[in-house]
């Protein structure tokens, strides 16, 4: 990652926000579209900086497969039950009448009440579905899967998150070509602000998953080159910084790093650890913020090519990326605070929200992994060697997925997930 691009970061970060969202200020004399900026950096940025040294293991460790802080015995048990069936929901179809709610996919939580997005059968480029529907819903539940409120939009919501310092709900439409952009106050009969992208986006594909780090939104460049053929697929961008212009309700980005930056390999346990490799990206997708207590990465940006079977660890100014491969394809990841807390699970092939309970570990990385998702699984799939999704469990120094048992329903195929702990899961 060059040098020019790590100080737009820091001007992204470093700048003031006027309106809440991250509105990207005029620092560091770039054009309009490419200021980016934080309302609260420089004690997140304190935090992380110091974060870097006080966890060398994340270049240092040495050891082949190092252990974590532990890991559910083989025998451990978890347990999931149905909190929704998506099929007992409903949503109004533009041209009258309703239809039930399908597909859910992305998760998130904002004061006390859980949002899920149901894509309703829409396409990864807004086409309509079989209904003629061109919505998705976004849902607000209570935590005993009671609807509060719900929001259609239009397009295939592939990437919802919350901004907790402003109280709004951010969702991407269309992972894969004419994307764009939503806000939400999370309130009965509010309307949701649409932003369109001012720009084509240079990789010519869409956007997924989003996330709040240090107070800049990051949004995935998904399915690179679905629309066109970039000149350079290497240099297309793998993460978007986004500034949100709610003057115009215009969307503008530009690349964190891309798709064929160089990388510092993780993996403790292969012959080329800590050399630097350059990636190949195809399938930029989920991504969240590691938190404080994981076992490793502590405070990184975390970035899953999916198809790949990669994590990507981005730290920050003058850090190298760092690249940890797979054992299996994942999508979403959560690092459980303690065993004292509860999973939600997105199972979009059964339309259902599940809950699992059970021994997790503190500091662990638990995923929701995806084996026909990977670019080297068969068109029709599942297939030998390639099963259904599970739950699973991530070696942060090796990559190694180990599956978690899971009872109490009769088909479990987690996509996305979130986890909360005992005093937020009880509110």
């Amino acid at each position: 990652m060059g040098s020019i691009m790590r100080g737009r970061f820091l001007a992204a970060t470093t700048a003031v926000a006027a309106t809440g969202l991250v509105a990207l200020g005029t620092a560091a004399g770039a054009s309009a579209h490419s200021h980016h900026h934080s309302k609260h950096h420089s004690k997140h940025h304190a935090r992380h900086h110091s974060r870097h040294h006080a966890h060398p293991r994340h270049h240092e460790h040495t050891g082949a497969g190092a252990p974590t802080s532990g890991a559910p015995s083989s025998g451990a048990q978890f347990t999931a039950s149905v909190l929704v069936n998506g099929a007992t929901l409903t949503h109004q179809l533009a041209g009258g009448g309703s239809e039930a709610l399908s597909s859910p996919d992305d998760i998130t939580y904002l004061g006390g009440h859980i949002f899920v997005a149901f894509q309703n059968g829409v396409g990864p480029q807004g086409q309509a579905s079989s209904s003629g529907n061109l919505d998705s819903t976004i849902v607000e539940f209570n935590h005993d899967g009671t609807e509060v409120t719900q929001w259609d939009v239009t397009g295939k919501v592939d990437g919802l998150t919350a901004d907790p310092e402003i109280g709004q709900l951010i969702a991407t439409a269309n992972e894969d070509a004419n994307s764009s952009l939503y806000t939400i106050d999370p309130t009965t009969g509010s309307t949701p602000v649409h932003y369109q992208y001012a720009e084509a986006l240079p990789h010519d594909g869409g956007t997924d998953a989003i996330t709040i780090y240090h107070g800049v939104i990051l949004a995935s460049a998904s399915a690179p080159g679905t629309s066109g053929t970039p000149a350079s697929l290497a240099a297309s961008p793998a993460v978007y910084v986004v500034k949100l212009d709610p003057a115009n309700d215009m969307a503008y980005t530009e690349g964190l790093y891309s798709d064929g930056d160089p990388a510092v390999v993780a993996n403790t346990n292969a012959t080329n650890f800590g050399a630097t490799v350059n990636l190949a990206l195809t399938d930029p997708d989920s991504s969240s913020v590691v938190p404080d207590y994981a076992d490793r990465f502590a405070g990184d940006f975390m970035l899953d090519s999916q198809g790949d079977l990669q994590q990507i660890f981005f730290r920050g100014e003058n850090k190298p990326l760092a690249v940890l491969n797979l054992s299996a394809s994942i999508d979403d990841t959560v690092w459980p605070s303690g065993h004292e807390g509860t999973l939600y699970a997105v199972d979009n092939g059964n339309n259902q929200i599940d809950t699992v309970t059970g021994p997790f570990v503190r500091g662990s990385e638990v995923a929701a992994v995806t084996p026909c998702n990977a670019n080297s699984a068969p068109a029709t799939c599942p297939a030998p060697g390639f099963p259904a999704n599970y739950l699973g469990q991530i070696d942060p120094y090796t990559g190694t997925i180990t599956q978690l048992g899971v009872s109490g329903v009769t088909s479990f195929t987690p996509q996305s997930l979130l986890f909360l702990p005992e005093d937020q899961d009880r509110r």
